[in-house]
């Protein structure tokens, strides 16, 4: 009799054992999938911001593809106005303005998702406003916004920067007395096939096209530069490229237009202008950011002021844009600056500075609609959103 029950007890036992595992499992599987730690998650976006009410600088970011949501991976501790980023093609290293009166730009290492300053560089100008890699990741590229010049750096095998390389001043002005006493570069972007570098100057209404090589000499052939002449007061600030490189489109902040170009080895031909705002708008133009969906059909930039809106445009075959597909989306914020597109298409991020949100629409790929989430991820003073 002894023997019976005792079988009985371990027999039951361990049935009550299995249960118990299986119920533990259950449960911190259901969890996890609620609550996902961080080292689960896959970082996806870089968030580059302003510093001075809070932001401790550059922010890593898992977005999530389905949902809208992100979850805070890591971030810096002591970065002074990252406000524009870009990384090396082997996410290796991520290079960031300090947008400040003694501008520096910062060399970080990024391994396990985490940044680590290596070194910083000066730029020799003031406030620089944006920062790109060239295509053969040799060089670096830094605009100074209020110092209205241009910083090349060489870099390394290792990801790290020289001394500066080629300094360019620009000097100039134009017929907005109040914006463009002075020259303000504030942007550069390399065209398709990387052999030109163009770099819009909002403070002189010109945009400079710049031949790039590697071989002999500096990498930008100041000698056999050519430019683009805007409109007075219009203030070409970003620009996007068609991916085909054969049409330039330059989003002009003080009008709040957008110019269109045909390009052909470095030479730009005026094509088009169209506005971001409708013909009743009476306030200021303050528009910031441009780019193309990935297939290249739709047009999207961002006004800042009283309208803080993304519009878009379809793209038509002969690269103009169709005036009359404008549509207008809030941006649930103020003063959207930078937004971007995952390279799917199907999501577009913008930064709101002065509301401190960045906000994720999900976008139509065939009608390029934009839909609001609800979603709204909240950062103090977001300015550079970085997809990698």
């Amino acid at each position: 009799m002894f023997q019976t029950r005792s079988f009985f007890f371990v027999a039951n036992y361990k049935k009550l054992a299995f249960v118990f595992i299986f119920l533990t499992v259950a449960i911190n599987s259901f969890a996890q999938n609620l609550a996902p730690t961080p080292s689960l998650l896959s970082p996806n976006l870089l968030v580059g911001t302003y510093t001075k009410k809070g932001s401790k600088g550059i922010y890593v970011l898992s977005f999530d593809t389905a949902t809208g949501k992100a979850t805070a991976i890591s971030h810096t501790e002591t970065a002074t106005n990252p406000s524009y980023l870009t990384i090396s093609k082997d996410h290796g290293q991520v290079y960031s303005t300090n947008e400040v009166s003694d501008g520096k730009v910062s060399v970080y290492s990024f391994v396990d998702n985490k940044l680590n300053l290596i070194q910083e560089k000066t730029t020799k100008g003031s406030d620089p406003c944006y920062i790109t890699l060239s295509p053969d990741q040799t060089n670096l590229f830094v605009a100074n916004y209020s110092g209205g010049s241009i910083t090349s750096y060489h870099r390394f095998a290792d990801g790290r920067l020289s001394n500066p390389q080629q300094f360019i001043q620009h000097s100039g002005s134009s017929v907005n007395e109040t914006r463009q006493d002075k020259a303000h570069v504030h942007g550069i972007f390399f065209s398709p096939d990387g052999k030109y570098v163009l770099t819009p100057d909002l403070g002189m209404d010109e945009i400079s096209i710049y031949p790039y090589q590697t071989k002999n000499g500096p990498p930008l052939q100041i000698q056999k530069a050519s430019s683009i002449q805007s409109s007075p007061g219009a203030g070409p600030r970003h620009l996007c490229f068609s991916s085909n490189g054969k049409f330039l489109y330059v989003i002009e902040e003080l009008t709040g237009s957008i110019s269109v170009y045909r390009f052909t080895k470095g030479t730009a031909s005026f094509l088009q202008k169209v506005y971001t705002h409708p013909s009743s708008f009476k306030g200021t133009a303050v528009s910031a950011d441009i780019h193309l969906s990935p297939d290249g059909l739709f047009l999207y930039a961002s006004n800042r002021g009283s309208e803080n809106n993304i519009v878009s445009f379809k793209v038509l075959p002969n690269g103009k844009l169709e005036e009359k597909s404008i549509q207008y989306y809030s941006t649930e914020g103020k003063a959207p600056r930078n937004f971007t597109i995952n390279k799917e298409g199907n999501w577009l991020l913008v930064a709101n500075q002065d509301s401190n949100n960045i906000i994720a629409f999900r976008r139509n790929i065939q009608t390029g609609a934009l839909t609001s989430t609800g979603v709204s991820i909240k950062l103090s003073m977001p300015v550079c959103l970085l997809f990698y």
